[in-house]
Protein backbone atom coordinates (compact mmCIF):
# COMPACT_ATOMS: atom_id res chain seq x y z
CA UNK A 1 0.00 0.00 0.00
CA UNK A 2 1.10 3.33 -1.19
CA UNK A 3 2.23 6.02 2.05
CA UNK A 4 0.18 9.10 2.01
CA UNK A 5 3.36 10.47 1.99
CA UNK A 6 5.22 9.38 -0.95
CA UNK A 7 8.28 11.01 0.45
CA UNK A 8 9.80 14.54 1.97
CA UNK A 9 11.99 16.69 -0.28
CA UNK A 10 13.88 20.34 0.27
CA UNK A 11 12.99 22.12 -2.38
CA UNK A 12 11.83 25.46 -3.50
CA UNK A 13 8.25 27.47 -3.22
CA UNK A 14 8.25 27.29 -7.61
CA UNK A 15 9.24 23.70 -7.68
CA UNK A 16 6.40 22.89 -4.60
CA UNK A 17 3.54 24.13 -6.98
CA UNK A 18 5.01 22.43 -10.29
CA UNK A 19 4.75 18.93 -7.85
CA UNK A 20 1.02 19.91 -7.17
CA UNK A 21 0.33 20.58 -10.86
CA UNK A 22 1.73 17.44 -11.11
CA UNK A 23 -0.05 15.66 -8.43
CA UNK A 24 -3.10 17.06 -9.98
CA UNK A 25 -2.70 15.55 -12.65
CA UNK A 26 -3.40 18.69 -14.96
CA UNK A 27 -3.66 18.05 -18.69
CA UNK A 28 -3.01 21.47 -20.48
CA UNK A 29 -0.10 24.23 -19.13
CA UNK A 30 0.53 27.21 -20.90
CA UNK A 31 2.65 30.27 -19.53
CA UNK A 32 4.51 33.15 -20.74
CA UNK A 33 7.50 33.93 -18.30
CA UNK A 34 8.28 36.01 -15.90
CA UNK A 35 10.61 36.29 -12.74
CA UNK A 36 10.20 35.25 -10.75
CA UNK A 37 7.79 32.58 -11.84
CA UNK A 38 9.46 31.58 -14.56
CA UNK A 39 10.75 28.45 -12.95
CA UNK A 40 7.65 27.18 -11.56
CA UNK A 41 6.44 26.32 -16.05
CA UNK A 42 9.88 25.04 -16.40
CA UNK A 43 9.73 22.73 -14.20
CA UNK A 44 6.34 22.00 -15.78
CA UNK A 45 7.94 21.98 -19.82
CA UNK A 46 10.60 19.71 -18.18
CA UNK A 47 8.40 16.81 -16.19
CA UNK A 48 6.54 17.05 -20.34
CA UNK A 49 9.37 16.53 -21.76
CA UNK A 50 10.69 13.39 -20.12
CA UNK A 51 7.10 12.30 -19.84
CA UNK A 52 6.53 12.66 -15.79
CA UNK A 53 3.79 14.44 -16.39
CA UNK A 54 1.25 13.64 -18.81
CA UNK A 55 -0.28 16.80 -20.19
CA UNK A 56 0.01 18.92 -23.53
CA UNK A 57 2.58 22.44 -22.52
CA UNK A 58 1.56 25.57 -24.90
CA UNK A 59 4.07 28.13 -25.59
CA UNK A 60 2.12 31.48 -26.28
CA UNK A 61 3.28 34.92 -27.11
CA UNK A 62 1.96 36.68 -23.68
CA UNK A 63 0.01 36.59 -20.78
CA UNK A 64 -2.61 37.54 -21.78
CA UNK A 65 -3.08 34.68 -24.10
CA UNK A 66 -1.88 32.29 -21.63
CA UNK A 67 -4.77 32.66 -19.64
CA UNK A 68 -7.08 32.21 -22.74
CA UNK A 69 -5.72 29.13 -24.33
CA UNK A 70 -6.30 27.55 -20.51
CA UNK A 71 -9.56 29.38 -20.40
CA UNK A 72 -10.76 27.57 -23.59
CA UNK A 73 -8.37 24.06 -23.00
CA UNK A 74 -10.85 24.29 -19.67
CA UNK A 75 -14.21 24.29 -20.73
CA UNK A 76 -13.25 21.70 -23.47
CA UNK A 77 -13.16 18.96 -20.30
CA UNK A 78 -9.23 19.61 -19.43
CA UNK A 79 -7.78 20.01 -15.95
CA UNK A 80 -5.74 23.47 -16.98
CA UNK A 81 -3.06 25.35 -15.02
CA UNK A 82 -1.05 28.85 -15.77
CA UNK A 83 1.07 31.03 -13.94
CA UNK A 84 2.07 34.43 -13.76
CA UNK A 85 3.34 37.51 -11.73
CA UNK A 86 3.38 41.16 -11.36
CA UNK A 87 2.57 42.92 -15.09
CA UNK A 88 1.87 39.42 -16.33
CA UNK A 89 -1.62 39.38 -13.98
CA UNK A 90 -2.05 43.00 -15.24
CA UNK A 91 -1.77 41.77 -19.03
CA UNK A 92 -4.37 39.27 -18.01
CA UNK A 93 -6.60 41.30 -16.41
CA UNK A 94 -9.52 41.40 -18.92
CA UNK A 95 -9.37 37.20 -19.27
CA UNK A 96 -9.68 37.28 -15.48
CA UNK A 97 -12.79 38.20 -15.89
CA UNK A 98 -13.95 36.12 -18.67
CA UNK A 99 -12.52 32.87 -16.85
CA UNK A 100 -14.74 33.24 -13.83
CA UNK A 101 -17.74 34.50 -15.76
CA UNK A 102 -17.37 31.57 -17.89
CA UNK A 103 -16.93 29.55 -14.94
CA UNK A 104 -13.66 27.80 -15.72
CA UNK A 105 -12.74 26.28 -12.74
CA UNK A 106 -9.07 26.28 -12.94
CA UNK A 107 -5.99 27.26 -11.08
CA UNK A 108 -3.28 29.88 -11.45
CA UNK A 109 0.21 29.95 -9.11
CA UNK A 110 1.17 33.65 -8.88
CA UNK A 111 4.72 35.01 -7.65
CA UNK A 112 3.62 38.12 -6.00
CA UNK A 113 5.56 40.93 -6.83
CA UNK A 114 5.73 44.75 -7.17
CA UNK A 115 4.32 46.71 -9.52
CA UNK A 116 6.14 49.58 -11.98
CA UNK A 117 7.82 52.04 -11.98
CA UNK A 118 9.80 52.11 -10.75
CA UNK A 119 10.97 48.85 -12.08
CA UNK A 120 10.81 45.87 -9.10
CA UNK A 121 11.33 42.32 -9.40
CA UNK A 122 10.83 41.76 -5.52
CA UNK A 123 7.82 40.70 -3.14
CA UNK A 124 4.84 42.77 -2.48
CA UNK A 125 1.11 41.71 -3.04
CA UNK A 126 -0.64 44.64 -4.56
CA UNK A 127 -0.65 42.38 -7.87
CA UNK A 128 -3.18 40.33 -6.58
CA UNK A 129 -5.17 42.35 -4.17
CA UNK A 130 -5.45 44.12 -7.73
CA UNK A 131 -7.59 41.31 -8.86
CA UNK A 132 -9.42 40.65 -5.81
CA UNK A 133 -13.15 41.82 -7.70
CA UNK A 134 -12.31 39.64 -10.36
CA UNK A 135 -14.36 36.79 -9.47
CA UNK A 136 -11.42 34.44 -8.39
CA UNK A 137 -11.11 33.04 -5.10
CA UNK A 138 -7.59 33.87 -3.53
CA UNK A 139 -5.00 31.93 -0.98
CA UNK A 140 -1.56 33.36 0.08
CA UNK A 141 0.86 30.51 1.47
CA UNK A 142 2.61 31.07 3.92
CA UNK A 143 5.27 28.42 3.51
CA UNK A 144 6.38 26.22 0.57
CA UNK A 145 3.85 22.95 1.58
CA UNK A 146 0.80 25.40 1.69
CA UNK A 147 2.21 26.28 -1.83
CA UNK A 148 2.11 22.44 -2.95
CA UNK A 149 -1.27 21.72 -1.13
CA UNK A 150 -3.41 24.40 -2.30
CA UNK A 151 -2.85 23.67 -5.82
CA UNK A 152 -4.55 20.14 -5.05
CA UNK A 153 -7.24 22.16 -2.84
CA UNK A 154 -8.00 24.51 -4.97
CA UNK A 155 -8.85 22.53 -7.68
CA UNK A 156 -10.94 20.61 -5.50
CA UNK A 157 -12.92 23.76 -4.58
CA UNK A 158 -12.77 25.72 -7.76
CA UNK A 159 -14.50 21.91 -9.52
CA UNK A 160 -17.37 21.80 -7.11
CA UNK A 161 -20.61 21.92 -9.45
CA UNK A 162 -21.73 24.58 -6.72
CA UNK A 163 -18.59 26.70 -7.31
CA UNK A 164 -17.54 26.59 -9.97
CA UNK A 165 -14.95 29.56 -9.91
CA UNK A 166 -11.27 29.58 -11.04
CA UNK A 167 -8.62 29.99 -7.95
CA UNK A 168 -5.21 31.80 -7.86
CA UNK A 169 -2.78 30.82 -4.95
CA UNK A 170 0.22 33.13 -4.06
CA UNK A 171 3.48 32.84 -2.87
CA UNK A 172 5.74 35.95 -1.84
CA UNK A 173 8.41 36.50 -4.33
CA UNK A 174 11.72 35.04 -3.61
CA UNK A 175 10.88 34.45 -0.01
CA UNK A 176 8.95 31.38 -0.94
CA UNK A 177 9.42 31.01 -4.44
CA UNK A 178 12.69 30.89 -4.90
CA UNK A 179 13.89 29.67 -0.87
CA UNK A 180 14.10 26.21 0.07
CA UNK A 181 11.95 24.08 2.52
CA UNK A 182 10.71 20.77 3.83
CA UNK A 183 7.99 19.52 1.83
CA UNK A 184 5.85 16.49 2.49
CA UNK A 185 5.01 15.43 -0.88
CA UNK A 186 1.38 13.73 -1.19
CA UNK A 187 1.46 10.50 -3.15
CA UNK A 188 -0.03 10.16 -6.36
CA UNK A 189 -2.71 7.26 -5.70
CA UNK A 190 -4.29 9.19 -2.36
CA UNK A 191 -4.04 12.42 -4.75
CA UNK A 192 -5.65 10.90 -7.63
CA UNK A 193 -8.29 9.61 -4.76
CA UNK A 194 -8.83 12.74 -3.50
CA UNK A 195 -9.32 14.74 -6.83
CA UNK A 196 -10.18 12.24 -9.31
CA UNK A 197 -11.00 13.84 -13.17
CA UNK A 198 -12.35 16.76 -14.13
CA UNK A 199 -15.92 16.51 -14.60
CA UNK A 200 -18.28 19.30 -15.97
CA UNK A 201 -21.73 19.22 -16.82
CA UNK A 202 -21.25 21.73 -19.87
CA UNK A 203 -18.51 21.56 -21.92
CA UNK A 204 -17.03 22.42 -25.80
CA UNK A 205 -17.91 19.52 -27.40
CA UNK A 206 -17.35 19.72 -31.86
CA UNK A 207 -20.22 16.71 -31.61
CA UNK A 208 -22.54 19.61 -30.23
CA UNK A 209 -21.36 22.81 -30.97
CA UNK A 210 -22.15 25.58 -28.69
CA UNK A 211 -21.15 28.64 -27.29
CA UNK A 212 -20.02 30.62 -24.25
CA UNK A 213 -20.37 34.61 -23.24
CA UNK A 214 -22.69 35.08 -25.83
CA UNK A 215 -24.03 38.80 -26.31
CA UNK A 216 -26.74 39.47 -23.68
CA UNK A 217 -29.20 42.39 -23.47
CA UNK A 218 -30.48 44.02 -20.21
CA UNK A 219 -33.72 41.71 -20.26
CA UNK A 220 -31.74 38.61 -20.83
CA UNK A 221 -30.24 36.88 -17.38
CA UNK A 222 -27.05 38.91 -17.18
CA UNK A 223 -27.63 40.51 -13.88
CA UNK A 224 -28.80 36.81 -12.29
CA UNK A 225 -25.89 35.17 -13.78
CA UNK A 226 -23.41 37.88 -11.86
CA UNK A 227 -25.74 37.50 -8.59
CA UNK A 228 -25.17 33.62 -9.71
CA UNK A 229 -21.56 34.24 -9.31
CA UNK A 230 -21.26 36.52 -5.97
CA UNK A 231 -23.69 33.91 -4.33
CA UNK A 232 -21.02 30.99 -5.13
CA UNK A 233 -18.67 32.90 -3.92
CA UNK A 234 -19.99 33.75 -0.61
CA UNK A 235 -21.60 29.95 -0.32
CA UNK A 236 -17.69 28.24 -1.24
CA UNK A 237 -17.08 29.63 2.77
CA UNK A 238 -18.73 26.73 4.07
CA UNK A 239 -17.97 24.28 1.32
CA UNK A 240 -14.06 25.47 1.72
CA UNK A 241 -13.59 24.84 5.47
CA UNK A 242 -14.89 21.06 4.91
CA UNK A 243 -12.70 20.68 2.04
CA UNK A 244 -9.98 21.48 4.28
CA UNK A 245 -10.69 19.75 7.02
CA UNK A 246 -10.93 16.17 4.36
CA UNK A 247 -7.46 17.31 2.85
CA UNK A 248 -5.94 17.46 6.32
CA UNK A 249 -7.28 14.28 7.37
CA UNK A 250 -6.85 12.52 4.01
CA UNK A 251 -3.22 13.45 3.46
CA UNK A 252 -2.19 14.00 7.49
CA UNK A 253 -2.15 17.77 6.69
CA UNK A 254 -1.77 21.12 8.57
CA UNK A 255 -3.78 23.30 6.61
CA UNK A 256 -5.58 26.28 8.39
CA UNK A 257 -9.32 27.42 7.73
CA UNK A 258 -10.04 30.58 5.69
CA UNK A 259 -7.84 32.14 8.70
CA UNK A 260 -5.02 30.98 11.45
CA UNK A 261 -5.44 31.84 14.84
CA UNK A 262 -2.21 32.33 15.97
CA UNK A 263 -2.19 33.05 20.08
CA UNK A 264 -5.25 34.64 20.07
CA UNK A 265 -7.26 33.12 22.77
CA UNK A 266 -6.75 35.64 25.33
CA UNK A 267 -5.00 38.44 23.52
CA UNK A 268 -5.62 42.13 24.31
CA UNK A 269 -3.23 43.27 20.90
CA UNK A 270 -3.74 41.36 17.57
CA UNK A 271 -2.39 41.88 13.95
CA UNK A 272 -4.10 40.72 10.52
CA UNK A 273 -1.39 39.34 8.20
CA UNK A 274 -1.09 37.89 4.65
CA UNK A 275 1.38 35.59 2.94
CA UNK A 276 5.12 34.80 4.12
CA UNK A 277 5.37 37.53 6.15
CA UNK A 278 3.57 36.05 9.49
CA UNK A 279 6.27 33.68 9.84
CA UNK A 280 8.15 36.92 11.30
CA UNK A 281 5.00 38.68 12.55
CA UNK A 282 4.58 35.31 14.85
CA UNK A 283 8.18 35.61 16.18
CA UNK A 284 7.35 38.76 16.88
CA UNK A 285 4.02 37.90 19.35
CA UNK A 286 6.28 34.89 20.70
CA UNK A 287 8.71 37.73 22.02
CA UNK A 288 6.43 40.19 23.22
CA UNK A 289 4.06 37.56 24.80
CA UNK A 290 7.48 36.70 27.03
CA UNK A 291 7.44 40.20 27.99
CA UNK A 292 4.36 40.10 29.16
CA UNK A 293 2.11 41.81 26.49
CA UNK A 294 -0.64 39.27 25.44
CA UNK A 295 -0.44 40.05 21.74
CA UNK A 296 -1.94 37.42 18.86
CA UNK A 297 -2.13 37.36 15.19
CA UNK A 298 -5.05 36.53 12.53
CA UNK A 299 -3.45 35.36 9.27
CA UNK A 300 -5.21 35.20 6.12
CA UNK A 301 -5.28 31.95 4.33
CA UNK A 302 -8.19 32.40 1.78
CA UNK A 303 -8.70 36.31 0.91
CA UNK A 304 -11.87 36.07 -1.42
CA UNK A 305 -14.11 34.75 0.08
CA UNK A 306 -13.57 36.82 2.35
CA UNK A 307 -13.62 35.37 6.25
CA UNK A 308 -15.29 37.91 8.01
CA UNK A 309 -17.29 35.67 10.09
CA UNK A 310 -14.16 34.35 11.49
CA UNK A 311 -12.00 37.27 11.71
CA UNK A 312 -15.38 38.87 13.75
CA UNK A 313 -15.23 35.88 15.91
CA UNK A 314 -11.28 35.81 16.74
CA UNK A 315 -11.38 40.06 17.53
CA UNK A 316 -14.04 39.85 20.17
CA UNK A 317 -12.76 41.66 23.53
CA UNK A 318 -9.16 43.53 21.64
CA UNK A 319 -8.13 46.40 22.72
CA UNK A 320 -6.44 47.13 19.25
CA UNK A 321 -6.30 45.71 15.92
CA UNK A 322 -3.65 46.38 13.57
CA UNK A 323 -4.17 45.58 9.74
CA UNK A 324 -0.97 44.83 8.09
CA UNK A 325 -0.94 45.73 3.88
CA UNK A 326 2.13 44.80 1.87
CA UNK A 327 -0.14 46.40 -1.04
CA UNK A 328 -0.92 49.70 -1.61
CA UNK A 329 -4.11 51.32 -2.51
CA UNK A 330 -4.18 55.09 -3.62
CA UNK A 331 -7.13 57.36 -2.60
CA UNK A 332 -8.51 54.99 -0.04
CA UNK A 333 -7.07 52.67 2.82
CA UNK A 334 -5.88 49.60 2.28
CA UNK A 335 -8.03 46.76 0.30
CA UNK A 336 -7.70 44.05 3.74
CA UNK A 337 -8.59 47.16 6.21
CA UNK A 338 -11.38 48.40 4.39
CA UNK A 339 -13.25 44.37 4.53
CA UNK A 340 -12.10 44.14 8.07
CA UNK A 341 -13.47 47.70 9.07
CA UNK A 342 -16.80 46.54 6.89
CA UNK A 343 -16.99 42.93 8.59
CA UNK A 344 -16.86 44.62 11.68
CA UNK A 345 -19.17 47.47 11.50
CA UNK A 346 -21.51 47.37 14.37
CA UNK A 347 -20.43 44.20 15.60
CA UNK A 348 -17.75 44.66 17.25
CA UNK A 349 -16.05 47.45 19.25
CA UNK A 350 -12.37 47.37 18.03
CA UNK A 351 -10.04 50.20 17.06
CA UNK A 352 -8.29 49.04 14.28
CA UNK A 353 -5.60 51.00 12.74
CA UNK A 354 -4.18 50.61 9.30
CA UNK A 355 -0.49 49.30 8.77
CA UNK A 356 1.13 49.62 4.71
CA UNK A 357 4.99 47.45 4.87
CA UNK A 358 7.75 46.00 3.21
CA UNK A 359 6.87 47.43 -0.76
CA UNK A 360 9.48 46.35 -3.39
CA UNK A 361 10.61 43.96 -1.50
CA UNK A 362 11.94 46.08 1.22
CA UNK A 363 12.45 43.79 4.96
CA UNK A 364 9.76 43.51 7.08
CA UNK A 365 11.65 43.16 10.62
CA UNK A 366 10.72 42.31 14.41
CA UNK A 367 11.47 45.70 15.09
CA UNK A 368 8.43 46.88 12.95
CA UNK A 369 6.11 44.79 14.06
CA UNK A 370 7.14 45.87 17.82
CA UNK A 371 6.44 49.07 16.86
CA UNK A 372 3.15 48.38 14.96
CA UNK A 373 2.39 46.70 18.53
CA UNK A 374 3.24 49.63 20.45
CA UNK A 375 1.29 52.01 18.24
CA UNK A 376 -1.70 49.78 18.99
CA UNK A 377 -1.28 50.17 23.04
CA UNK A 378 -0.48 53.64 22.15
CA UNK A 379 -3.42 55.16 19.98
CA UNK A 380 -6.52 53.91 17.69
CA UNK A 381 -7.77 54.69 14.21
CA UNK A 382 -5.55 56.12 11.09
CA UNK A 383 -2.63 54.73 8.64
CA UNK A 384 0.56 54.23 9.30
CA UNK A 385 3.55 53.63 7.01
CA UNK A 386 6.32 51.49 8.48
CA UNK A 387 10.53 52.01 7.41
CA UNK A 388 9.56 54.95 5.39
CA UNK A 389 12.41 57.44 5.06
CA UNK A 390 11.90 61.10 3.74
CA UNK A 391 12.88 60.59 -0.17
Amino acid sequence: MESIQASRRIMTGNEAVATGVKLSRVKVISAYPITPQTTIVEELAEMVANGELDSKFIEVESEHSALASVIASELSGARSFTASSSHGILYMHENLHWASGMRAPLVMSVVNRAIGPPWNIWSEQTDTFNQRDTGWLQIYCESNQEAMDSVLLGYKIAENKSILLPVMNMLDAFTLSHTSEPVEIRSERTAYDYLGDLDLDFKLDFKNPGGYGSLLGPDGPFMEMKKDMRDSMYNSIKLIKREISNFNDQFEANLPGLTENFMMEDADYALITTGAISSTAKYTVRKLRAQGLKTGLIRLFFYRPFPGDDILKAVRGLKGLGVVERNVSYGQRGPTYEDVVSSLYGKADVPVRNYVVGLGGRDIRVKDYEKMFENLVETDGGMEWINVGVT
